[in-house]
């Protein structure tokens, strides 16, 4: 017998025998025997050879394998009795020319019939680009497996974790965190009567997930052989990048479906054009509109990847540009020059679901804070039921590469009657704060499991480790907000609908934050502008080229007494773009960007006479008191808790943290009596003339 050439990926293990049998029902025999084998170092050790011999990139590597293994999965899906996907001892001897010919002739013909079936994969002109070595040692490695018939368990994870391995570094935008997908799976769920369909389904995570959830909490006799062909066809995916729709059309292969629940396809083009693709491949439905019960989907985000077609944006009522107008986001008729991706998902989902359908959906925060997406939140409010919103740590998508903070967002889609009617019960709007995903923010993301107070991992009652996460208890606690109507935690609580204001981010709705505005309005509080006029115009200094300007930023202002300590000379023409506003005696400034904002070292300060005219950055808000509050009292409120919580809980953006204008003007200001007001002030006044007569004498010490 020939000695092998090549050898096997454990040498644990003798996955393949010195003779390999072409016959199918030979291989079957000891399939049991190899489907317990650690897959995953099969897919690593046939990556490794590849990368090390021919000359690929990482990711070249990995799509020349997965041709092979569309290649293998059809040979299993031919209907003759013997396989053509095999190389024999004979063939392994490279230095036979006409053996590995007939080899390799052998599996193009096999991979050309796959070219075929999944065409809406593969262009006419692809070929297998490997070597005749590591076409042969991928092949070998292969043989003994079959795709069609071993566990799925075994095969699905093995595959995911060689897929997340090679896909992670370059192309993390395409993985959703398990715990994430888990989560919001287990929130909706889905059950085998339901359509459902991924948009955006890089991967195929969130199709696998619902296909697992339904397999474990369905009976047999749900699951039986015809209802389970319905099931597949029942579970769909679009994927834009042709390279990922590969792996997403082979995980579902592998679990047991068909090249019909993945389309390659842009799913933000014109549903009819989309519509067209599907037909012309025979994938998914032809018709999508108003066509699914539930969507999971975690879009492509970002400001790098703006859509800029103009076919594409007058598509959609979120691709043209809308105004704010008497308390209400009005649409336009112009065009937005480029809008994100994730916001047309958004319409996109609403549009495919059907009149009762559910959609959960991974978003970056500045969709449910910033104020200039509020048209967004409009949007929202006029098409669905908010249902729940589940802010992540900020770690959740580090180890995917990307650090951008996201929420969850689960809504249902209604009709306009039913959504009103919804709304005058004042429905309840589930909140979570997630702190603990499970893992570290590393590019890793290793596993973080709960300790005791000794420091040892706790484990359950089969002695496994607990990782320390708490989207379960989340899960939990909105279960229980759907048995009795309300909940009221430290990271879980409910909100009513008419108490949603124009934010709908969690951490806004915060307990502690709903508790202390409805004990200021107890207290009888009033907005900050009911007291102050804020300055909103340009210094005229700053038009002069020639001038000279005093200029204040934020690190000018000693937050500990809040005053103003020092600022910097030099010509108007040389003023950074942020210098905006002129400032006087009297006047309040207070921070509204910055990392500070709202903690204790929040930046207020009272302007004295000698920062008369100076001009500042535009990180303070200038206020000019009216009759009815004394300035020295207001800054004296800006130093409590009442204010600077306020201030925190009003913030918006995750890089550079911001109050807007109208966020500061409904800051609730506690109003005391004139007298009250004028006590306390005086205390303030004679802090900052003590202040003064300190920089004095300090002045008057000459040098030794």
């Amino acid at each position: 017998m020939k000695k092998k050439v090549f050898p096997t990926p454990n040498p644990d293990i003798d996955l393949f025998p010195d003779t390999k049998p072409a016959n199918l029902n030979s291989i079957a025999e000891f399939n049991n025997h190899i489907e317990n084998a650690d897959l995953f170092k099969i897919f690593e050790t046939v990556h490794n050879y590849i990368y090390a011999n021919d000359g690929l990139s990482t990711h070249q590597a990995f799509e020349e394998i997965l041709k092979i293994i569309f290649t293998k999965i059809e040979d299993e899906n031919t209907l003759d009795d013997h396989s053509k996907f095999f190389i024999s001892d004979l063939e392994l001897d490279l230095q036979r020319k006409e053996s590995i010919t007939e080899f390799r002739n052998r599996i193009t013909s096999i991979f050309e019939k796959a070219k075929k079936r999944y065409s809406n994969l593969f262009e006419d002109l692809d070929k297998i680009k490997l070597s005749n070595s590591s076409l042969a040692f991928t092949v070998q490695n292969f043989q003994g497996y079959r795709f069609a018939k071993s566990r799925k368990d075994i095969k699905g994870a093995a595959f995911q974790k060689f897929v997340s391995t090679n896909l992670r570094g370059e192309r993390g935008q395409f993985f959703t965190p398990d715990p994430v997908v888990n989560f919001m799976v287990d929130f909706m769920k889905p059950n085998s009567k339901l359509k459902f369909i991924d948009p955006a389904c890089g991967t195929g995570g969130f199709l696998y997930a619902v296909l697992r959830y339904i397999r474990h909490n369905e009976s047999r006799a749900t699951l039986e052989k015809s209802t389970y062909n319905k099931l597949y066809r029942n579970i769909s995916g679009i994927e834009i990048n042709p390279s990922v729709a590969e792996v997403a059309m082979l995980r579902t292969l592998l679990e047991g479906g068909n090249e019909k629940n993945i389309l390659c396809a842009n799913a933000l083009k014109q549903i009819d054009q989309i519509s067209n693709i599907a037909k012309e491949f025979g994938i998914l439905e032809v018709e999508f509109r108003k066509k699914y019960d539930l969507i999971l989907t975690n879009p492509p985000f970002g400001t790098q990847g703006r859509i800029t077609d103009k076919k594409i944006l007058a598509s959609y009522q979120l691709g043209y540009k809308w105004k704010y107008n008497d308390k209400k986001w009005i649409k336009t008729n112009l065009l937005q020059i480029g809008q994100s991706p994730e916001i047309l998902f958004i319409e996109r989902c609403v549009d495919l679901l059907k009149i009762g359908g559910k959609l959960g959906i991974v978003l970056p925060i500045g969709i449910f804070a910033n104020p200039s997406l509020g048209y967004v939140r409009e949007f929202l409010n006029s098409h669905t039921k908010i249902i729940a919103i589940i802010d992540l740590p900020p770690e959740t998508f580090i180890p995917y590469g990307t650090g951008v903070r996201t929420s969850l967002l689960f809504v249902q889609v209604l009709d306009e009657k039913i959504l009103k009617q919804e709304m005058d019960k004042n429905y309840p709007v589930f909140f979570g704060i997630s702190s603990k995903i499970g893992y570290m923010g590393n590019k890793k993301g290793s596993v973080i499991y709960k300790k005791d107070s000794n420091g040892n991992i706790i484990k359950d009652l089969e002695g496994r480790p607990i990782i320390d996460e708490d989207l379960s208890q989340i899960r939990k606690d909105y279960e229980q907000l759907m048995q009795t109507g309300n909940i009221e935690k430290d990271n879980t609580y409910c909100v009513r609908h008419s108490e949603l204001n124009k934010r709908l981010d969690a951490q806004y709705y915060r307990g502690d934050y709903v508790k202390l505005r409805r004990k200021l309005l107890q207290m009888k509080a009033v907005p900050l502008k009911d007291i102050v006029t804020m300055l909103s115009s340009r210094s005229s200094q700053l038009s002069r080229p020639g001038t000279t300007i005093r200029y204040i930023e934020l690190s000018d202002v000693n937050p500990l007494y809040n005053e103003i300590v020092s600022y910097k000379e030099l010509y108007a023409h040389d003023a950074p773009s942020r210098a905006s506003f002129e400032v006087h005696e009297g006047d309040i400034i207070t921070a509204v960007s910055g990392n500070s904002t709202g903690t204790k070292n929040h930046a207020s300060a009272l302007v004295t006479k000698e920062f008369n005219d100076c001009i500042c950055t535009n990180g303070f808000r200038v206020l000019k008191t009216n009759n009815k509050i004394n300035p020295f009292y207001l800054l004296a409120f800006m130093r409590t808790d009442y204010f600077l919580k306020q201030m925190y809980q009003k913030r918006t953006g995750a890089a550079i943290p911001a109050v807007s204008d109208d966020g500061l003007k409904e800051i609730l200001i506690l109003l005391p009596s004139i007298e009250k007001q004028e006590k306390i002030a005086k205390k303030v006044k004679e802090s900052f003339e003590l202040r003064a007569k300190s920089r004095l004498l300090l002045s008057e010490i000459e040098a030794f």
